[in-house]
């Protein structure tokens, strides 16, 4: 087992790689703990998670809204929660996010922790502390910067995943390796067979070095001023093209790295075949590359993205497989490169 420590601020959070979730309870403080999570977990561990008071909430993100957020805390108000209940998520990213957020703002904040049960929460959602819902289609509109006690990432949990859902969070993997490390960039080219095998040391390894990644940045740059918004590569394409077609994250952010990496190159930022290299692993792995959708359409819905700033957004670019960059595009100007990155 592998521990990685997130210092920010005041707080210290754990990230446990490699723990058994029956192991959880050497991490609960002795308090009462309430459970969040949703049907499909709740199916395959409910014997497991009826130890504690147990809130099922709908799977998908469509659920990811007020709506459910309201139901929590009406059933946390009914199970008696109070300033000394934990909070302990069980699920995959919606589940996480929206069990940080409640958390965050019941009686002006619970603590919380996690049991990661997806790839794509294991590797990226479940870490960091950005906790939130939707609203109105835009992704995370809603929400607070809070980090959880622990995340527990337990690589046997991803063996009850649909075949689809594994694939996908391999997005934020190939992700995190582009944007600050080419050598595990590298690894995934020699490596991702195994890994799509579930590999038992082959993903151990991986989802260390996507966490240790996210955890490097987001110790230097909690609340995504500066630093931190690398992580958001191929994300503001990707949450436009999650709004408009209703594809999974890891799809939408798929089209959206090589979106990404084909302006990096259009506007000088990135060598010629860096958008090659990206697609060939993207595809190895099974993620798609091109996007569905018009390109004024698309635009139009990056027009509302939280990341928006007066008449520019900030982009994430490469310089290199391995170095990214942030850059601020007046929209006017993304716009007209949009018909080009198709």
């Amino acid at each position: 087992m592998e521990t990685l420590i997130i210092r920010t601020g005041n707080h210290q959070s754990q990230v446990l790689l490699g723990e058994s979730y029956k192991q959880v309870g050497k991490y609960l403080p002795e308090a009462r703990v309430i459970a969040i999570t949703d049907k499909n977990v709740h199916r395959y561990y409910k014997d497991f998670i009826s130890q504690w008071p147990v809130i099922v909430i709908k799977p998908g993100e469509q659920n990811k809204t007020f709506e459910t957020l309201g139901y929590i805390i009406d059933r946390l108000i009914r199970l008696n929660a109070d300033r000394s209940t934990f909070i302990l998520g069980i699920g995959g990213g919606i589940v996480c996010d929206i069990t940080g957020f409640a958390a965050s703002i019941y009686m002006r904040g619970l603590r919380f922790g996690f049991i990661s049960t997806s790839l794509l929460s294991q590797v990226d959602a479940s870490v960091g502390g950005k906790n939130g819902i939707n609203f109105r289609g835009y992704k995370n509109m809603v929400g607070v910067f809070r980090q959880p006690d622990f995340v527990l990432c337990d690589h046997t949990l991803l063996k009850t995943l649909a075949n689809h859902e594994f694939i996908t969070g391999f997005a934020e993997v190939i992700k995190a390796a582009a944007i600050r490390d080419e050598s595990f960039f590298s690894w995934m080219e020699a490596n991702f067979k195994a890994a799509l095998d579930q590999n038992s040391d082959v993903l151990q390894e991986m989802i260390y070095r996507s966490v240790k990644i996210k955890a490097e940045v987001v110790e230097q740059d909690e609340k995504e001023r500066n630093l931190r918004r690398i992580l958001n590569f191929g994300h503001t394409f990707g949450h436009a093209l999650e709004k408009v077609t209703g594809i999974s994250h890891g799809e939408a952010i798929s089209v959206g790295m090589v979106m990404a990496a084909k302006l990096s190159e259009k506007t000088g930022t990135a060598p010629a075949g860096t958008a090659l290299r990206l697609q060939q692993l993207l595809s190895g792995v099974g993620l798609p590359l091109l996007s569905p959708v018009p390109p004024d359409e698309l635009a139009e819905a990056m027009a509302r993205d939280k990341k928006k700033e007066k008449e520019q957004l900030f982009l994430v670019l490469l310089r290199r497989i391995g170095e990214a960059i942030t850059m601020p595009m007046p929209y006017t100007e993304l716009k007209q490169h949009l018909h080009d990155l198709r």
